[in-house]
């Protein structure tokens, strides 16, 4: 079965998936090791990691799609990748969905934020006009070559508009073509409870770490209808918070010794990048 099938028919379970994050290889390499079913390629993971950046827009289509490309190489599992607002119009939301495809994506997410857009849980955000986006989402949708790629609709509106308001929007953008769509930053229980329950295609829930929408865990998300559950930067989070620990005893001791049970063996390192197979493919090709 394909990966975009493996992605639909996850969706239609509904369960609330967990589904991590990862802003590189490595860190989806750890996310198919641990056993998640899926990896989402996080837009502001790949901002903060790749450029040093925030997550304001500043990030192309191609380092986004470059990054697609090495972490399907690295794992087998189904990939969500974060296409923020397609870079562009209707027209450059066409190349976005082609290009990341041919890159490995089984499910590509799309909003209806104002380019550039912001982090979903930032402020100053806007929107564009509900026409517009339902042309975007059509135009993504008659892209696709694999008609089983998965396209997620994501809506900004609730911080601008409201929630009804937000709600009616993702049920034209399900009208458009969605295959699955995401309210993104509901503030309280009541507003992730009426989401599932008031738009027919499978959702999506983001739970962001210090954000605006709570965390009310995967049993509760389930019994609310929801079909994946993003943590699109955990690992990032635990990463940066680990190398300023580590990196802070180096500076001040000059030696590693306090901080060794906060660091993986040389031997887990490489295990963790598969070493063995490439040791395996070397001995095999060796003249």
């Amino acid at each position: 079965m394909s990966n975009s099938k493996r992605l639909r028919d996850l969706l239609a379970r509904r369960d609330a998936t967990t589904v991590p994050g990862a802003a590189n290889a490595l860190f989806a390499r750890v996310i198919e090791d641990l056993g998640f079913e899926a990896v989402y390629v996080t837009g502001a993971g790949v901002a903060n990691m790749h450029l040093g950046v925030p997550d304001i827009g500043l990030t192309t289509m191609t380092e986004v799609r470059d990054t697609v490309a090495a972490i399907a190489d690295a794992i087998s599992v189904p990939i969500i990748v974060d296409a923020d607002t397609g870079y562009g119009n209707a027209v450059n939301m066409v190349r976005t969905v082609r290009a990341f495809e041919r890159a490995g994506a089984a499910g590509i997410q799309i909003e209806d934020q104002v380019f550039p857009k912001k982090c979903g849980h930032f402020a100053g955000k806007h929107v564009i006009e509900v026409a517009e986006m339902v042309q975007k989402i059509k135009a993504a949708v008659d892209a696709r070559h694999d008609p089983s790629l998965q396209i997620i609709a994501r809506t900004d509106a609730r911080a601008i508009e409201g929630l009804d308001r937000a709600i009616e929007r993702a049920q034209a953008y399900i009208a458009a073509g969605a295959d699955a769509t995401f309210v993104e930053a509901p503030t309280g229980l009541e507003e992730l409870a009426r989401i599932p329950k008031e738009l027919a295609v499978p959702q999506v829930a983001n739970i962001v770490f210090g954000g605006k929408t709570p965390d009310p865990g995967r049993d509760k998300l389930a019994d609310l209808g929801f079909s994946i559950v993003l943590y699109a930067n955990a690992a990032l989070q635990a990463a940066l918070k680990a190398s300023y620990e580590v990196l802070s005893a180096l500076k001040i001791e000059g030696s590693l010794r306090s901080v060794g049970d906060r660091l993986v063996s040389f031997e887990e390192r490489q295990r963790s990048v598969a070493k063995d197979i490439w040791d395996a493919r070397e001995a095999r090709y060796r003249v």
